[in-house]
């Protein structure tokens, strides 16, 4: 059963690692996709080759969503390219881990440009789309960080509790219009960027989980699934963990 079938999504950072995971999960359920980039332009074609084979349509823009104008500019190339746009996820993030001790301004202010203020700009952006058609689907991608902390990563953790205050507040005020807005808060998921990380450290992660394994991009790409289709036409405002039980 394809959940997801006539819908279009734009699908911000998504040529690697969770956001390439719920592109291809999105295209499987039938879904066109519109995948950002901010840099990998190559990864971003080679993924949108693979996605293509699913006969849906799949087309990559580079674009910076912590740049208000240039998220304006995206919506209005998706919306010329594709016709339409029913779910938004706002995945783009970035980390510049330190203490606050020796945390600099500009990477405080980095991660909350890239990671907070796309949110604003793109659900902005997207906005008089979704009020015109009366329905759309917001989802935010925040961290199970953003919501218990975690040393090291001041900056990183605001920016994703943010998320989650700017969700609720979206979905107070478009729910009147059948645009809901909620927030997927996935725990320790297993990329690109944790194979960076040595095997103990993977494995100290995994202990402390109560199902004693790490998430995949797959995990939070169905729990996007179920957000984005007609399944979950009920609920906005929320936060969906998916941690392996982290905050249990």
């Amino acid at each position: 059963m394809k959940l997801l079938e006539n819908k279009t999504a734009i699908i911000t950072g998504a040529s690697r690692g969770i956001g390439k995971g719920i592109a291809e999960v999105f295209t499987h359920h039938g879904c066109n996709v519109a995948i950002t980039y901010s840099s990998s332009s190559a990864a971003a074609d080679v993924l949108v080759a693979e996605l293509s084979k699913n006969n849906i349509k799949a087309k990559a823009y580079q674009s910076n969503a912590a740049d208000f104008d240039a998220a304006q500019a995206l919506v209005d190339a998706v919306l010329e390219d594709f016709g339409q746009i029913d779910v938004l996820i706002n995945n783009a993030g970035i980390t510049k881990d330190n203490l606050l001790m020796r945390m600099n301004e500009a990477d405080f202010d980095e991660v909350i440009e890239v990671n907070l203020k796309s949110v604003f700009n793109m659900t902005k952006a997207v906005q008089r789309t979704f009020l015109k058609q009366r329905k759309g689907a917001l989802i935010h991608m925040s961290s199970v960080v953003g919501v218990k902390g975690n040393a090291g990563q001041s900056n990183y953790a605001a920016s994703k509790a943010g998320i989650i205050g700017f969700s609720k507040s979206i979905a107070l005020e478009l729910g009147s219009r059948n645009i809901r807005s909620n927030v997927v808060a996935p725990g320790f998921i297993e990329t690109e960027m944790t194979a960076k990380l040595s095997d103990e450290v993977v494995q100290g992660w995994r202990d402390g989980i109560p199902l004693k394994r790490g998430g995949q991009p797959l995990d939070v790409a169905n729990a996007c699934v179920f957000l984005a289709s007609d399944l979950s036409a009920y609920i906005t405002g929320q936060v969906l963990h998916v941690d392996g039980g982290m905050l249990t």
